[in-house]
């Protein structure tokens, strides 16, 4: 039973963590789904099950990283941009869904104009930054729906 509850309390940090830039999310899913299919000594979830859900794990977060540094790159970003998108998304955190929304560019954009103090590209790399960091969150969120449907699926088909 305690196995049950704190591989729930994993998936949940991890759903959280999946929208929220400071949490390993989907990590903690995985960790949450094999821990459950582990509690119930893989008889409902299979170990193939499982590692169909740490492929999809690796493949998103290899995905999340390579969209938040091509981002930035196609729009000419320099590393200080980068930087301070991931600092804006951090403040934003303090600000609900629209600070998570804006605050990577706008962190990118002040940190472009203090590398280059031009506000055409600091312009134009806030709104790389934000690109990359977008399509790598939908990347996550697409992987947590499939992990999710998938380990479900298993779990209530057995």
């Amino acid at each position: 039973m305690i196995w049950s509850i704190l591989a729930i309390v994993l998936v949940l940090i991890g759903v959280a963590g999946t929208l929220l830039p400071a949490l390993p999310g989907l990590p903690l899913v995985f960790a949450g789904l094999l821990l459950a299919a582990w509690a119930d000594q893989f008889a409902r979830v299979s170990g193939t099950t499982m590692l169909i859900l740490a492929v999809i794990t690796a493949i998103a977060m290899l995905a999340d990283f390579v969209a938040g540094i091509l981002g930035p790159k196609f729009a000419g970003a320099s590393r200080w941009a980068v930087g301070g998108a991931a600092i804006g998304a951090l403040i934003g955190l303090f600000f609900g869904p629209i600070g998570l929304l804006f605050g990577p560019f706008a962190g990118a954009v002040v940190a472009e104009l203090i590398y280059r103090e031009n506000f055409a590209q600091a312009t134009k790399a806030g709104l790389g930054a934000w690109l990359g960091l977008v399509i790598g969150a939908v990347a996550k969120v697409a992987a947590l729906i499939s992990m999710l449907g998938i380990f479900a699926f298993a779990w209530f088909k057995a």
